[in-house]
């Protein structure tokens, strides 16, 4: 995403809104604008390479739901924002998918750490899957 300015740290981004003398100002700095899920999976897609139908198998997700997530007819709720995020290879930054309207994963939770240090050791979503159900947590992809 060569076009996007330099993405900031949260607490970066508070602390420079704290210190503005104007919110005008901090807005135009920082170039803060809503952003869709759909313009940003789409974002995501299209630097990925990778088409609709191969994530839908990379992911294990229905194709019309990935269909109807990209258009912004559904939201992909927790599990299948993070499952979309390892179909289109995001790193921790970009998985944290606030804009599907779930919570961001949190160290503090045993099984968002878990997924978290997959993501940080580069493990696919397969392997994630292993690791959660080896340390007894949910899998992300619901077992049959």
């Amino acid at each position: 995403m060569a076009d996007t300015p330099e993405e900031h740290l949260t607490e970066e981004l508070l602390d420079r809104l704290l210190h503005s003398a104007k919110i005008e100002t901090y807005l135009d700095e920082e170039h803060i604008t809503d952003r869709a899920l759909p313009d940003y999976l789409n974002e995501l897609l299209d630097r990925s390479g990778i088409k609709r139908n191969p994530l839908a198998e990379k992911t294990g997700m229905n194709q019309t739901f990935i269909y109807d997530i990209f258009a912004g007819k559904s939201r992909p709720g927790r599990n299948n924002a993070i499952r979309l995020a390892f179909g289109l290879g995001c790193d921790l930054r970009e998985t944290q998918l606030r804009l599907a309207g779930v919570s961001e994963l949190y160290c503090k939770q045993r099984r968002d750490a878990i997924i978290i240090w997959c993501i940080q050791n580069g493990r696919d979503l397969p392997a994630t899957d292993d690791e959660l159900y080896r340390m007894g947590e949910d899998t992300l992809v619901p077992k049959d």
